[in-house]
């Protein structure tokens, strides 16, 4: 399949999932993973980090895709905006890590205005579907996602295998698809 097919795919599935097809929108996230892990894979190489951080930016990543999937323009192609997160979760990480990262300013002007008043909009939203997991998913979510704390330190805090963190987050991750998919609508 070319790229642009498979684009126009992920387009597709993506605006399906919107009109509330959670069969679509399944197979978007599972199509668009292993993009978004080798594109992280790449931008955490490139800004020096280390290999390991990148499975937990495609965690934040596919959160943030959850909680921003209404921002996507059906009208523009899908691949730049999910780009925009990959790098927005990276430079945030890095950030936390007291790392610096410089990006051109070209790349980020379009989003500096909106993304202040929808950050505090998400943060809320979050904090409300965080509510509604149950321990540790909670503190599995907070940590990783929210506080960009590393898998490993996580589960040293939690006495829990890094196995047993990744599988927790990810059913986490799915109940919150599932509890904010049913608040939409």
């Amino acid at each position: 399949m070319t790229r642009h097919a498979r684009d126009e795919e992920w387009e597709s599935w993506l605006r399906a999932a919107l009109n509330g097809d959670a069969a679509a929108y399944d197979r978007f996230l599972r199509a668009v993973t292993p993009h978004l892990r080798a594109l992280a894979r790449r931008r955490v190489a490139a800004f020096g980090a280390a290999p390991a951080e990148a499975e937990d930016l495609v965690q934040e990543v596919l959160l943030a895709i959850h909680l921003k999937r209404t921002s996507w323009d059906p009208a523009r192609p899908l691949r730049p905006w999910l780009g925009a997160i990959v790098r927005n979760k990276l430079i945030d990480s890095l950030r936390r890590r007291g790392r610096h990262a410089a990006v051109p300013i070209e790349d980020v002007m379009e989003m500096l205005a909106a993304e202040t008043d929808a950050r505090e909009d998400d943060r809320r939203d979050a904090a409300q579907l965080l509510q509604q997991l149950k321990e540790p998913q909670r503190s599995i979510v907070r940590a990783i996602s929210l506080d960009g704390v590393p898998v490993r330190e996580t589960a040293e805090r939690l006495k829990m295998s890094e196995g047993a963190v990744r599988v927790a987050l990810h059913r986490a991750l799915k109940t919150l698809a599932a509890l904010y998919g049913s608040t939409e609508r």
